[in-house]
């Protein structure tokens, strides 16, 4: 006869689930059975009953102080085998919560499980009492003419308590997955603080790859693309200097060829400065930022105080504001007569603020520019601020996390 696949999913997650508590038992009461034999042990010390308490006493404290590791590995081994729950390492700061999952709460879980288990025997039992019925010699059922009725009674009653094994079984199966990784894994402050350690390293990983990736993209735009446009630019270039002879027709198409290269080699270039500069990596951040000040369309004024030179992720990052910060500047910036860049590194800060002289009335949270630069910031662990009060001026402030 074939099993319905419900059935014997129910059929797998029981035997799961009593195979777990079955083994649960022999662990939760272990503990409090060598306590017991401690407490006894003491006593007749105290009362000087036995001479040999005392060895016995010493003996039972030596197999007391390991059980504890032991018997949390050993949790930890049948919550992984059988429920498939990882329960991370314990610290050495709070053994007090292993202990209290051995002793108060391993005795509470193993008399459950005890009884757990002993109800799902005394069920099978009850519910195959008509076979233990026709096993026994047949004068007894003669001698006693009612026990089909009583037998029927214990069926139903035994069937009723199997019936309500399975979910009392997950519940406490439940419970006991819900308790044990509080108590036998890590205190949750320092798994809190593991995690966060984790993913600021992994967001530090993230972002020198980005960083990296720009740089390749750099190197692979100039020596590649802005190389061929250069060539191309030099070819049209050449050929409307010799090719007196041609139509006016085919001249023009030259021309206009010709400064379309120019054009976009000219583009190409400040893309591949916005990317990441060469002069950044060669000579620092206050040469780039020089160059950035110089192509300004307004008056720049620049102070750079860097005693050492800051990581090349964050170098990036502050060249990337102040390059969005000035190119908004000339374009939104109404009336802006000059701007004003500071980069000063205090201790661990890198602090870069930009200011113009405009009318105001930017808006950081609306414009999806200034957005993209709070989350630059914030992509190395740095803070943006910005005010720009309508009348002005505007002030950008951004200070980037630099370790020594």
């Amino acid at each position: 006869m074939k099993i319905p696949p419900a059935t014997r999913r129910a059929l797998g997650r029981l035997t799961r689930d009593t195979s777990f508590l079955a083994l649960g038992v022999p662990l939760h009461l272990l503990m409090g059975f060598l306590l017991f034999m401690v407490y006894g042990l003491v006593w007749e010390v105290v009362e000087g009953q036995d001479d040999s308490a005392p060895v016995l006493l010493g003996v039972a404290l030596v197999l007391v102080v390991p059980t504890g590791p032991a018997l949390t590995a050993a949790q930890r081994r049948r919550f992984r085998r059988l429920l498939g729950i990882e329960i991370a390492r314990p610290g050495w700061r709070r053994p007090w919560r292993q202990f209290a999952y051995h002793c108060p709460a391993g005795l509470l879980l193993g008399g459950l499980e005890t009884l757990l288990l002993a109800a799902l025997s005394t069920g099978l039992a009850a519910a195959t009492v008509y076979g233990w019925v026709w096993a026994v010699p047949r004068q007894w059922r003669i001698d006693h003419p009612g026990y089909t009725t009583q037998a029927f009674y214990v069926t139903v009653a035994g069937l009723a308590v199997l019936a309500a094994v399975p979910a009392l079984a997950a519940a406490l199966v439940r419970f006991e997955a819900h308790l044990a990784p509080g108590l036998l894994g890590p205190d949750p402050n320092e798994d809190l603080a593991r995690r966060v350690a984790d993913l600021t390293e992994s967001r530090a990983g993230a972002v020198d790859a980005a960083h990296a990736e720009r740089r390749r993209i750099e190197r692979d735009l100039h020596d590649g693309a802005q190389q061929r446009l250069v060539s191309l630019a030099l070819n049209l270039g050449l050929a409307r200097a010799t090719l007196k002879d041609l139509p006016p027709e085919a001249l023009e198409v030259i021309d206009a060829a010709h400064r379309e290269a120019k054009e976009a080699i000219e583009e190409l270039d400040q893309l591949v400065r916005g990317l990441h500069p060469a002069v950044l990596d060669e000579l620092g951040l206050d040469a780039a930022l020089s160059g950035l000040a110089a192509r300004a369309p307004l008056p720049v004024r620049l102070r750079v105080d860097l005693p050492r030179r800051a990581a090349p992720a964050v170098e990036a990052v502050a060249y990337f504001v102040v390059s969005e910060a000035l190119t908004n500047v000339a374009k939104h910036a109404r009336e802006a007569t000059r701007a004003e860049v500071t980069v000063t590194r205090l201790g661990g800060i890198l602090r870069v603020v930009i200011a113009d002289d405009g009318t105001g009335g930017a808006d950081s949270s609306k414009g999806s520019g200034l957005r993209g630069l709070a989350q630059r910031v914030r992509s190395v662990d740095g803070t943006f601020r910005m005010t720009s009060p309508v009348g002005g001026p505007t002030m950008m402030s951004v200070e980037l996390p630099c370790p020594t």
